[in-house]
């Protein structure tokens, strides 16, 4: 399978923030996000080939418990399956990250942290053309697919969020996928891959989480590291 690249650090959204974790980003992505802050494995995939044999020792080379599959969109990754159950069957708590756009089909999985894409994501005509406009747009919301992934795993619901609009979209996004969903498990995140544009967003996220019982997810990586791979 192609991977853009692994490393070890902490996780940096989300109900994990903070635990030492394996990350494996998968190259490719059946979406092409305007905002997208990994363009290295959506819009322009890079990468190399690797195993599974060799995916598994590079995560053994670290004494976390915790590993975060991630993309691009890993889940239209065929060999990864295969991976998933080497690890779990190695005793890792498994995350995968998704936009959840693909059936899990039984996929081995502790934590599915899933980022149904918003209105908000779609990308402009001058960058990525018609045909990917439509494609994205035609992809990036499958309610059948995000009840299927509610039903069968543990979720927590990320969304990007820039402005009020968004927040009713995504309310209206939880509604469609047709299961309850327990507003604690709802993270907002702030779009930006800046601190000064993160902190503009914040107020926002912060009277939400307020009103409706969400979580506020900061994107500690951010804080740490800047927005710069590997970490």
């Amino acid at each position: 399978m192609r991977i853009s690249e692994w490393f070890y650090s902490i996780q940096g959204e989300g109900s994990l923030v903070g635990v030492p974790s394996v990350f494996v980003r998968t190259s490719g992505c059946n979406l092409r996000c305007g905002w997208c802050d990994t363009p290295y494995a959506s819009w322009k995939p890079e990468g190399s080939e690797r195993s599974v044999e060799e995916i598994l020792a590079e995560v053994r080379r670290h004494p976390a418990r915790h590993v975060v599959l991630t993309g691009g969109e890993p889940m239209i990754v065929k060999e990864l399956p295969e991976l998933a159950r080497r690890l779990r069957e190695a005793g890792y708590h498994l995350t995968i990250e998704t936009a959840g756009t693909m059936m899990p089909e039984g996929i081995a999985c502790d934590l599915a942290s899933i980022s149904p894409k918003l209105s908000n994501s779609t990308p402009s005509l001058e960058r990525s053309g018609e045909g990917w406009v439509k494609r994205h747009e035609e992809t990036r919301l499958q309610p059948a697919v995000l009840r299927a992934w509610a039903e069968q795993y543990e979720v927590q619901w990320k969304f990007v969020i820039s402005n009020a609009e968004d927040l009713t979209e995504a309310r209206e996004v939880m509604e469609r996928v047709g299961v309850p969903i327990e507003p604690s498990r709802v993270l907002l995140m702030p779009e930006g891959t800046s601190v000064e544009a993160m902190q503009g967003r914040y107020p926002l996220l912060i009277e939400a989480c307020k009103a409706f019982g969400y979580r506020l997810s900061p994107r500690l990586h951010l804080d740490l590291f800047g927005n710069r791979r590997g970490t």
